[in-house]
């Protein structure tokens, strides 16, 4: 393991809030001289199973964890996602069937290995001991905590004032998760800043239980390539993990010059010593801040894709935008019958069918933005009159497609 001083610097990087500094660091020099891993815990609802650089902030930080040597357990609250977390609601969350919530859980499983280390990790569900509790067990545990303590949760107390209902069993999450950490003996919990009071219930339920209490690491929000909202997949501005190289490493490029660093520090592996020097660099004007975005765009594209496909990325990236060319790997697609005929196609449908858009609708509203080119050409209509074999169809920066007839 790495000095204690720097294990700190490495887990403090990009974090919002560390409860307590003091704590942990007693928590590394014990784990040093015992030879003992730090349990690193870290809750997941199956609600929203596909996952973005704005949920890796908090798994990549489980992935410094273990690399420093510790011990991850990942809880898949299978159990828990059936009440629904109203962290943040403004009203009761519709619980979600078993099988629902198993369907999202198996996807979950498949996507955090892209980020964790699957020997350093334990992946356990929390209806493993849940669903064991009888209801002594749970009048036990809703005995450790006030309703007036509840209702010190913001989001509680914005619908008790409000006259918005609040189910018995809303209580109950917070307890749940808390108790999981009982479970697991947690010695360090990781979440978002949003789930302070889950976390924190955790510290407060394992003295009650005769356990050292956790840390609670706290991670900011992450913007989205708009540079203004939280990164959403509803809202358009996220990048997921699954994005091909070309698609990821562009959409990196289009975020803000201001979120270079914060990107940095929360979704990349750099050395905090090394973003730090970025940062003053940038702030007197010493680099190019397009420079440092390019090489943001490399280091998140290798993490998901590998040197060769990122390095890829890149020469494609620059053949586009920076020599305004086109990209030499592109995809082909043979028109059927159905599509094109002597006179016309269907550009909406073709676009559809591309993949580049999601639905019809979404394909005539890029059309009629603009977005659309043909050749270079901007598209202004929704049919494109005897199109060419070897054409290129291009929608927004980062898609392009050849036309086979």
């Amino acid at each position: 393991m790495l000095p204690v001083e720097e294990q700190i610097k490495i887990i403090s990087k990009g974090a919002e809030e560390i409860i307590e500094t003091g704590e942990l660091e007693e928590k590394l020099r014990r784990s040093q001289e015992t030879d003992r891993p730090l349990t690193v815990k870290l809750g997941l609802d199956p609600t929203a199973p596909d996952i973005h650089l704005g949920h890796t902030v908090v798994l990549r930080k489980i992935r410094q964890f273990q690399d420093l040597g510790h011990r991850a357990v990942i809880i898949i609250g299978d159990f828990t996602g059936m009440i629904g977390d109203p962290t943040g609601k403004s009203r009761t969350r519709r619980q979600l069937s078993r099988d629902k919530v198993m369907e999202n859980a198996r996807t979950y499983e498949e996507q955090i290995y892209k980020v964790l280390d699957r020997d350093k990790t334990e992946l356990r569900f929390n209806s493993e001991w849940l669903s064991k509790l009888n209801l002594a067990d749970v009048i036990n545990l809703a005995s450790r905590y006030t309703v007036a303590r509840m209702l010190e949760r913001e989001d509680f107390r914005a619908r008790f004032e409000t006259n918005e209902p609040i189910a018995i069993h809303e209580f109950l999450y917070p307890l749940m998760q808390g108790y999981d950490s009982v479970v697991v003996k947690a010695d360090v919990e990781l979440g978002a800043t949003e789930q302070r009071f889950n976390i924190l219930m955790g510290r407060k339920l394992q003295k009650d239980f005769g356990q050292k209490s956790q840390v609670a690491l706290f991670m900011p929000v992450l913007e989205g390539t708009d540079g203004v909202d939280k990164m959403s997949k509803s809202l358009g501005n996220y990048i997921g993990i699954n994005e091909e190289a070309p698609n990821m490493y562009g959409k990196v490029m289009s975020i803000p010059d201001q979120l270079i660093v914060k990107y940095f520090r929360l979704v990349t592996d750099v050395h905090p010593d090394e973003i730090d020097e970025m940062e003053r660099a940038m702030r007197n004007n010493e680099v190019n801040p397009r420079d440092l975005k390019m090489k943001l765009a490399l280091e998140i594209t290798k993490l998901y894709h590998g040197d060769r496909e990122a390095v890829r990325a890149e020469q494609n990236f620059v053949s586009v935008f920076q020599k305004k060319g086109i990209p030499d790997d592109i995809m082909e697609y043979r028109l059927d019958d159905k599509l094109f005929s002597e006179s016309s196609v269907d550009m909406a449908d073709l676009l559809v069918k591309l993949g580049f858009c999601s639905s019809k609708s979404e394909a005539r509203r890029l059309i009629s933005q603009g977005a659309v080119r043909i050749n270079g050409r901007k598209l202004t209509d929704m049919y494109a009159v005897g199109l060419d074999n070897g054409d290129i169809i291009q929608a927004g920066k980062l898609k392009f497609a050849r036309i086979l007839i």
